[in-house]
């Protein structure tokens, strides 16, 4: 597959945990756990899938340390974020990773600059700046959660540039990448969980799993995907089409969970700004 079509892939999947996410909170209310049993169920997806790479030998260090960004800053944050201001808005914001992830592809990885690139960032801006303005917002919707939302994007974002400038010159197989990047991230929310709760933690992860397992599965396949576009293509091609996760992420929300999301039309307008500029730049690439 290309680059174009496995960033495609990722987003339809990424979409998915997003609304699967959605369902889950309807279960259970216990972002943190969930957010580590998601990364739990997503490492053992990876594992599965990079096998045949285990038995390399390569050194997995550097995606061992990136792991420390995202998921292990990124993913809390973005669960957090699905409980405060549901799926659909969630999803849409995290379409918004293209406008840092270019950014940094231009400035620090000196990837070619196109006129298509700038026009499909402004589009992104536009589609947040559209979210922002949203009057009808569902009455459990609350500010932090927009901040948690954004604030993941950026770690998405850093992601993705880490991931391309290892992938240039590595020979870790991109599965095996990124299950390493899921030890550390787990790792990390696992951490995090057991100094907030300490002996609680164990307890809550295991009633935490059956609501937040599926999401899991839908991240992990998401993931796999991200790494492998990565392998092949450039930030400034793969990071604005897995963007499209947004429209993906609002349709599916609207499907599943249905009316407690009120997917109005700033939403709608968000979403298609967003994949518009996410289409144009990889249409132009």
């Amino acid at each position: 597959m290309t680059a174009v079509s496995l960033a495609l892939v990722a987003a339809v999947l990424f979409g998915a945990m997003a609304a699967t996410l959605g369902i889950a909170f309807q279960r259970s209310s216990d972002a943190e756990a969930g957010a580590v049993v998601t990364g739990l169920v997503a490492l053992a997806v990876t594992l599965v899938l990079s096998l045949n790479a285990l038995s390399d030998g390569a050194d997995v260090g550097p995606f061992l340390l990136a792991g420390l960004v995202a998921p292990g800053g990124s993913h809390m944050l973005y669960v957090l974020a699905v409980k405060e201001i549901g799926a659909s808005r969630a999803a849409v914001i995290a379409g918004a990773a293209p406008l840092v992830a270019v950014t940094i592809a231009l400035t620090i990885l000196g990837e070619p600059f196109e006129v298509a690139l700038v026009v499909g960032a402004v589009l992104i801006v536009l589609g947040v700046v559209a979210l922002a303005g949203e009057r009808d917002r569902p009455e459990h919707l609350r500010f932090i959660g927009l901040v948690l939302a954004l604030a993941s994007t950026v770690f998405f974002a850093t992601r993705d540039n880490i991931v391309r400038w290892l992938a240039e010159d590595t020979t870790v197989d991109p599965q095996l990448a990124a299950a390493a990047t899921l030890v550390s991230g787990s790792a990390v929310m696992a951490a995090y969980l057991l100094f907030r709760r300490g002996r609680r933690a164990p307890a809550d992860v295991l009633r935490a799993f059956r609501p937040f397992a599926l999401p899991g599965v839908f991240w992990g396949l998401s993931y796999a995907a991200i790494f492998e576009a990565f392998y092949r293509g450039r930030v400034s091609i793969v990071s604005p089409l897995v963007a499209t996760e947004a429209l993906f992420g609002v349709l599916l929300a609207a499907l599943i969970i249905g009316k407690s999301e009120l997917i109005g039309r700033h939403v709608v307008a968000a979403a298609g700004l967003i994949v518009c500029g996410g289409v144009l730049i990889g249409a132009f690439r």
